[in-house]
């Protein structure tokens, strides 16, 4: 459901020249609510409002009927029941939407190309050009797809025709509900400068307020700046070359039939406001067990993690650190996001859990960007990887001392250490993150004591630990002495700790895959916490 601004006076035509028009956007109308709608015929007519039905949960969809009480997506579920207190409260089916979803794409869209960029559970880019031949005009395929989504689902979609991404998505949205909207390219630039500002994807409230103090407060505005002012404005050649095109119609941006994962996420909002620092590091923890479980089942690794907060007056704060080596761990991803919740909140590293936090925290949520292939994706062991067997103890040190345990973590976590990088931060009130770098130092992963004896390695040993996928082994196997059988009770020293963290996390995966999230844990567990928090969200259910 596309909540961008739009502007009845779009909603027009704008001529019949097809030309280089071979680029459709198609968005579902009201989703969530037209698809139970089409499941319950009851509700049809009524106002529906999809989501949680906890005291702090907010509306996840609303269709139409709905939206003339008010009612918008994100919008407190109190409020809304305030607004339009005889409206038809549906709790989310996220399994059936999805469902329908693939459903669609696969039974409609593809049938016209395989060119598909989904970007999301309702909406998608089609390049249609390979099909022209067939089809003869973009405007027929556009309409076929929506008979064929009414049709057959009992729904309805809008589509957007343009020369680009960009104008196709702006004349989706300006046509809906049910709608199809063409621009012609030689009219793409009148059609995205009547636009306001907030049309234009990357326009938040934090950049909208720069542009507004520059003068800036339509897209006609905008089109009338070059690079050099835009940049000076918004501190971002990216941004700034970014703005000059859309300003003027132009989005260089390829349909990307498959487009890679940016990053993968999870946040829950709290029962209460809370400025308990155990319970928001269970949360946190939480969520790095869903994040890590997920890159493991995609087969991705990730190198930045980002902790976001909202807080109870409803502005958030993000803060990011890019490390070093990429992981796919809650080992790795949990005292990271620990140390970015300490500095975000600028908390002393030596002070204690029941110190209370600085401001009331409302929603906590954990992501992973830099994604890249686990398989493909190489990895530099650092020297105590080196000198370490797979439990994490040195074997160049005297006695069985431990390596030093992260900040916020119980229990030994021998791989976390490796990290330190960069650190972004932001802050708002609004939806859009204002990343710009921090000048914090990197995270504190404790100290060793003891020093590694000296030890020359050839060129060849340098090759092979230095440049190993970091799907396979990361270490050469030891030469066994005889040719019997290797001592299985003996640790594997030819694997890394982040291997064997990987593989242990791995199989809890499989644990829960077969018996349930409320089977099994590793390091923290949260009992109390979804005690605390399921009865309000009734999707942390560990039994669902």
């Amino acid at each position: 459901m596309s909540t961008a601004p739009r502007l009845e006076a779009a909603k027009r035509d704008w001529g019949d020249d097809e030309t280089n028009c071979t680029v459709l956007h198609i968005d579902m109308d009201a989703f969530y609510a037209s698809l139970e709608t089409a499941r319950h015929p009851e509700l049809r007519g009524r106002p529906v409002i999809i989501g949680w039905l906890g005291s702090r949960s907010v509306v996840s969809a609303a269709n139409y009927e709905a939206r003339k009480y008010g009612v918008n997506s994100a919008m407190p579920m109190a409020r809304a029941k305030q607004l339009c207190p005889g409206g038809a409260f549906v709790p989310v089916d996220m399994t059936y939407y999805r469902t329908m979803s693939k459903r669609i794409f696969t039974e409609v869209f593809q049938q016209v190309t395989d060119q598909i960029e989904q970007v999301s559970v309702d909406e998608g880019y089609m390049d249609v050009s390979g099909a022209l031949l067939l089809w003869k005009s973009p405007r027929a395929i556009g309409a076929w797809v929506r008979q064929q989504v009414a049709r057959r689902y009992g729904i309805t979609c809008s589509v957007g025709v343009a020369s680009n991404k960009l104008v196709a998505k702006l004349a989706s949205t300006n046509a809906k509900p049910d709608g199809m909207l063409m621009i012609p390219e030689a009219r793409q630039a009148q059609f995205v400068q009547m636009m306001p500002l907030r049309a234009i994807p990357g326009i938040g409230p934090s950049l909208g307020k720069r542009l507004d103090a520059w003068g800036i407060k339509t897209v006609a505005d905008l089109a009338q700046m070059d690079e050099t002012a835009l940049f000076q404005a918004t501190r971002s050649h990216i941004t700034a070359h970014h703005l000059f095109l859309a300003s003027r119609g132009l989005d260089p941006r390829p349909v990307e039939p498959h487009a890679p994962e940016k990053s993968i996420g999870a946040e829950v909002t709290f029962e209460q406001d809370t400025r308990d620092m155990t319970q928001v590091r269970e949360l946190l923890h939480h969520c790095c067990n869903e994040v890590s479980s997920t890159l493991r089942a995609k087969s991705l690794v990730a190198r930045t993690v980002t902790v976001k907060l909202r807080f109870a007056d409803l502005s958030y704060s993000t803060k990011s650190h890019t490390l070093e080596q990429p992981m796919d761990t809650t080992t790795v991803m949990y005292p990271e996001s620990v140390s970015l919740l300490r500095s975000m909140l600028k908390i002393p590293a030596n002070a204690s859990d029941s110190t209370p936090l600085p401001r009331e925290i409302r929603l906590a949520g954990v992501s992973a960007s830099s994604l890249s292939d686990r398989a493909a994706t190489p990895v530099q062991l650092s020297f105590d990887d080196m000198f370490t067997g797979g439990d994490g103890v040195d074997k160049h040190k005297s006695g069985n001392s431990r390596r030093g345990q992260p900040d916020g973590h119980p229990g030994n976590r021998s791989d976390a250490r490796q990290q330190s990088g960069n650190h972004t931060d932001s802050t708002g009130a609004g939806t859009r993150h204002d990343d710009h770098a921090d000048t914090g130092a990197g995270t504190n992963t404790g100290s060793q004591s003891g020093n590694h004896p000296s030890k020359r390695i050839s060129d060849s040993q340098r090759k092979s630990v230095f440049s190993t996928p970091i799907g396979q082994s990361e270490r050469q196997p030891q030469r066994q002495k005889r040719d019997s059988a290797p001592d299985v009770s003996q640790p594997d020293a030819a694997r890394s700790p982040q291997d064997a963290l990987r593989k242990a996390e791995s199989a809890l995966d499989a644990v829960h895959g077969k018996f349930g999230k409320h089977a099994a844990g590793l390091g923290i567990e949260h009992d109390q916490w979804k005690a605390r928090q399921v009865a309000g969200n009734s999707h942390l259910d560990p039994r669902r």
